[in-house]
């Protein structure tokens, strides 16, 4: 099994980091604009990415599996690529000094392939977006999040 995993600094308590990870309108203001679903734990989270010119480039479906407030946040893939399928997003929170701490990781891929990389470099700018959101109000969702390659 491949994991990928990050970690990064957020200026902020966790509490609105952890509400950032949990909500539909956090959701919704640092990874893609387009979400749907249901917050609580068994609930499932409908996540559409679009290109600038509203061509859909990729669509997954996340079981929210685990939740402690305000230190850990787990999803399960049901429904995306083939790749992403059974892995896990894990968001492990903790209050350092002024920051809130993220320990980031999605876990259990079957081998390691293109897909995962590209999926590393993405996850990345995707928690600059989430870091930015939560420390300014305005984050960098899909579409208008950074491109990184042809794939997106």
């Amino acid at each position: 099994m491949v994991d990928i995993i990050h970690r990064i600094g957020i200026k902020s308590n966790s509490a609105q980091v952890y509400k950032a990870l949990t909500t539909i309108n956090g959701l919704a203001n640092w990874w893609t604009e387009e979400v749907q679903g249901a917050e609580q734990i068994g609930g499932k989270i409908e996540f559409t990415f679009r290109s600038s010119e509203g061509e859909v480039i990729g669509k997954m479906v996340m079981e929210v599996y685990e939740l402690k407030a305000p230190e850990e946040v787990v999803w399960r893939c049901i429904e995306g690529p083939a790749e992403w399928i059974g892995t896990d997003i894990t968001f492990q929170l903790s209050q350092q000094g002024e920051q809130t701490i993220v320990l980031f990781g999605h876990r259990n891929w079957h081998e390691a392939v293109e897909m995962t990389s590209h999926c590393s470099m993405k996850w990345a700018t995707f928690l600059l977006s989430l870091r930015e959101y939560v420390e300014t109000g305005k984050g960098n969702p899909s579409p208008h999040d950074l491109k990184i390659d042809n794939w997106n």
